[in-house]
């Protein structure tokens, strides 16, 4: 009993010195509640341990909403720095072979994509056509074809971008990693007056990398500074 008596005055001088940390721990505050509920009977509820409980319920998923906010938030982040990054390279271009090279190489392992194709309309077998020759990115098509592509599963008014999971009618552009690509983005531009309209698509092994209900404002900053980077190479 003497030694039952010092470790619990032991324990009741370490809980007076710093109350909080038995405060702030959740597992032995349930402990304590439980140790109060059974001295009461099962007659008597505890109307303020309901209430706790509800609380520390709410509590909890408070705090996991808040973990999926930051998370949302650093991702954000990271994607708007990556697109800066793929930007900024796309500028330092200093000729349409350097150009053609980035968007064959270091624009998609920057962005860190499985794919990219930069589709093309024309008429012509050779001027547009003949850059296919020169860039395992570049696909060219009949008028026409970037409209029908953009519009495959989606409502009538077609975006601007578009994300959604790849089909067999839409792997098409992919070549060699056809098969292996699972979802993507696909951005028309417009490459000025007189011009056929050019489209720019990003793909990914990952089927949930480009979905439907994601934002869009960054890929449509880079489809606009990548439409205006190409047309300096092709006046």
């Amino acid at each position: 009993m003497g030694i039952q008596a010092a470790f619990a005055d032991d324990i009741r001088a370490r809980i007076l010195s710093a109350p909080e940390v038995v405060l702030n721990d959740t597992d032995v505050m349930r402990a304590l509640i439980a140790a109060t509920d059974a001295d009461k009977g099962r007659n008597i509820v505890d109307l303020r341990g309901v209430a706790m409980n509800r609380l520390e319920g709410r509590l909890g998923q408070l705090e996991n909403t808040h973990k999926d906010v930051l998370a949302a938030a650093y991702e954000n982040v990271a994607g708007t720095n990556l697109i800066h990054r793929a930007v900024l390279m796309l500028l330092e271009a200093a000729d349409f072979a350097q150009f053609l090279s980035m968007i064959d190489n270091e624009i998609p392992r920057m962005l860190r994509l499985d794919a990219l194709r930069l589709v093309i309309e024309t008429t012509q077998s050779g001027g547009a056509a003949g850059l296919a020759a020169y860039s395992n990115a570049i696909v060219t098509a009949e008028p026409g074809f970037i409209a029908d592509f953009m519009a495959l599963g989606s409502a009538p008014h077609i975006k601007p971008v578009v994300l959604r999971a790849v089909t067999p009618e839409t792997e098409i552009i992919y070549g060699d990693t056809q098969g292996w690509i699972r979802s993507e983005a696909a951005m028309r531009m417009d490459l000025g007056a007189g011009r056929l309209p050019a489209m720019l698509v990003l793909g990914s092994e990952n089927p949930h990398q480009f979905e439907a209900g994601q934002g869009t404002d960054l890929l449509v900053f880079f489809a606009g500074v990548f439409s205006r980077a190409l047309r300096r190479w092709i006046d």
